[in-house]
């Protein structure tokens, strides 16, 4: 049995767990915490949340009474994570860093660690799952957890690495992974659950634009008319109803974000609903899903089910869905990750 584990730990009840349970399996366990904030412009709160996250895995690994290392890898986050996000907003675009923070960066970093320290595995505390099938290969799957599942977000990883990797509460329950925690006196038992993303204050991130960034420009609707003032395009999503400051008999949603003239197109909500959609940096783990005509399940964003559809292949770098059921708000810049069943097949970027 492979011995030796780094996991990667953030100092949450999911990582902290983690450790207790390949503890438990009798690997020798070290922790390791990436800090991504502390580049040249980050406001304050930024340096704050870093050091709390340092502080607070440390404290899991000493009341774990495991070896704990912290790495500063802000650099690389904000050339391969911030820039991106950055220019894919100023571009109409909604992005997902997480996807692809983890994609290229999280677990790229963590296995070159693991490579260059005698570690046989990588484990994290993500709600997935790598199973064997009956032919030896091994598939990434849902987590047992279906309101914590985090697949959505590791549609990245390679396929030659997943025999590398560890995800020990993936076949557990939030509920179930609180109560091993809470059994054991561990601190992060009683920590709050990071909803948000990990560079975002009150849910903003203005900090990352210039002011010519933030241009203000109309908000329009389909008919033409102006009907008020947005405060620049990188502030909006898709399917955005609150903060729009405007009025009107009925609800109006963004339902685009036109870059070329800076302009903020709403409509109803009837106006959000699409059948189909183009993707593109496809990435797959299965060859299955190179398959002409394949029938999968499609989720657009972290908090949809996977929706009934066809994959149809458009190049070597882009595919296109065509849904059952018309969906809404697909939105350009979010990450759609294609499903057979709880097995994660690949995914791409909404183009």
């Amino acid at each position: 049995m492979n011995k030796r584990v780094v996991v990667c730990m953030s100092g949450g009840v999911d990582s902290t767990v983690a450790v207790h349970l390949l503890q438990e399996q009798g690997y020798e366990v070290e922790g390791i915490t990436f800090l991504f904030w502390s580049f040249s412009g980050a406001p304050h709160y930024l340096e704050r949340t870093g050091r709390c996250l340092a502080n607070t895995a440390s404290l899991a690994a000493r009341e774990l009474e495991i070896p704990h290392h912290t790495i500063d890898a802000s650099a690389q986050f904000y050339d391969l994570v911030l820039r991106d996000f950055v220019k894919l907003s100023l571009l109409g675009e909604t992005p997902n860093p997480c996807g692809r923070c983890n994609r290229y960066l999280r677990f790229g970093l963590a296995l070159h660690y693991a490579a260059e320290h005698g570690f046989d595995r990588v484990a994290t505390g993500h709600h997935a799952q790598i199973l064997r099938a009956e032919d030896g290969l091994l598939h990434l799957c849902k987590g047992k957890d279906v309101q914590k599942d985090q697949s959505y977000f590791l549609y990245g990883l390679k396929a030659k690495d997943l025999g590398r990797l560890v995800f020990p509460v993936g076949g557990m329950t939030k509920k179930e992974v609180f109560s091993i925690a809470d059994a054991q006196g561990l601190r992060a038992a009683s920590l709050p659950e990071s909803q948000d993303l990990c560079f975002i204050q009150a849910g903003r991130a203005d900090f990352l634009f210039s002011s010519k960034d933030l241009t203000p420009g109309p908000i329009i609707d389909q008919q033409g008319d102006i009907l008020g003032e947005h405060r620049g395009l990188p502030c909006y999503t898709v399917g955005q109803r609150r903060s729009l400051g405007v009025t009107a008999k009925r609800p109006l949603y963004v339902i685009a974000i036109d870059q070329t003239r800076n302009a903020l197109i709403v409509g109803q909500e009837e106006d959000l609903y699409a059948s189909s959609l183009v993707a593109r940096e496809r990435h797959f783990l299965s060859e299955e899903a190179m398959r002409a005509g394949l029938r999968v399940g499609a989720k657009i964003r972290y908090r949809s089910l996977a929706s009934a559809c066809t994959l149809c292949l458009l190049d070597k770098e882009r595919f296109s869905i065509h849904f059952d059921e018309p969906q809404r708000a697909i939105t350009p810049g979010q990450i759609v990750v294609i499903y057979d069943g709880a097995r994660l097949l690949g995914g791409g970027i909404i183009e």
